[in-house]
């Protein structure tokens, strides 16, 4: 997880960018715990969900995980909840799963690592 951090950030993906297969999605959601694939529409995502005392804390990790989102112009599914948050990755453009989400899953992650719970 830590390189997905420290030395990668997302790169531009165009239609014709291939998906990850199966290997290559399995060997990068190794390395984020809790973190599941997701098939819906017929897109393949990476999800989680996320636990908070209160809604205040949920939000405020909302509002991290979207600032990322906006430094590395990938954009998830946010959905908050009292106490909870669930994150969704996926490349829209190409309808599936890119080295990008995991990028970003991990980035979240470290984002719920700094959140008072």
């Amino acid at each position: 997880m830590n390189e997905l951090i420290q030395s990668l950030h997302c790169s531009p993906v165009k239609s014709n960018t291939p998906r990850l297969n199966k290997q290559e999605t399995s060997q990068l959601i190794e390395n984020l715990p809790g973190w599941e694939t997701h098939e819906r529409k017929g897109e393949l995502r990476v999800e989680k969900s996320f636990e908070f005392r209160d809604f205040r804390q949920a939000l405020a990790f909302t509002n991290r995980v979207a600032k990322l989102a906006n430094q590395e112009n990938h954009h998830p599914a946010i959905l908050t909840e009292w106490g909870k948050v669930t994150v969704t990755w996926w490349t829209h453009k190409i309808k599936g799963l890119h080295k990008n989400d995991f990028i970003m899953a991990a980035k979240t992650e470290q984002a719920y690592g700094k959140s008072p719970r």
